[in-house]
């Protein structure tokens, strides 16, 4: 499996969490498969102050995000849970979030939060924390997740906006 480096800011805001193993296409860059409006999001929700690609994935810590990947083989719950707390505890940052509720859903059941594991993670903030960083789950952003209703939103958008609010952006 394919890991990517960490995008490491030095004091960072979020640390922004996808899910390696997942696909069969190797990569150079995070979120850059065709269809996936990642940066987008970023950019329309005011976290960045313009649009980022793909390529300039190294330029997230500018901004104060952290870009890592919950590493794990392809059976569900099969991850490596400590890497990923060890990471945020290093860091500090205030939020860690996910970019897709079944990446949260994964990292809820290794973690023992087995309300979570059992039912459907939510989006938004919530009431877990991760290496003493809040977790906020935000739908993911892969081409192929278009869809009508985001928790009973119409768009993706506003939960992207409602973290960028959150952080003061």
């Amino acid at each position: 499996m394919e890991v990517l480096p960490d995008v490491v800011a030095p004091d960072p805001v979020v640390v922004f969490c996808g899910r390696a193993g997942a696909g069969t296409r190797p990569r150079e860059h995070y979120y850059e498969s065709p269809g996936n409006n990642f940066w987008e999001m970023l950019d329309l929700s005011g976290l960045t102050p313009g649009r980022l690609r793909p390529e300039d994935d190294r330029l997230a810590a500018e901004h104060g995000f952290c870009l890592t990947d919950l590493v794990g083989g392809r059976e569900r719950f099969d991850v490596d849970i400590d890497d990923l707390v060890a990471k945020v505890e290093r860091w500090q940052p205030e939020w860690l979030a996910f970019t897709s509720k079944t990446t949260a859903q994964e990292a809820a059941g290794v973690l023992g939060e087995e309300a979570r594991r059992f039912r459907r993670v939510g989006l938004g903030p919530a009431d877990w924390y991760v290496g003493g960083a809040q977790v906020f789950v935000l739908p993911g952003t892969s081409g192929a997740n278009r869809r009508r209703d985001y928790d009973g939103r119409v768009d993706r958008l506003s939960w992207w906006t409602d973290l960028a609010a959150l952080v003061g952006r």
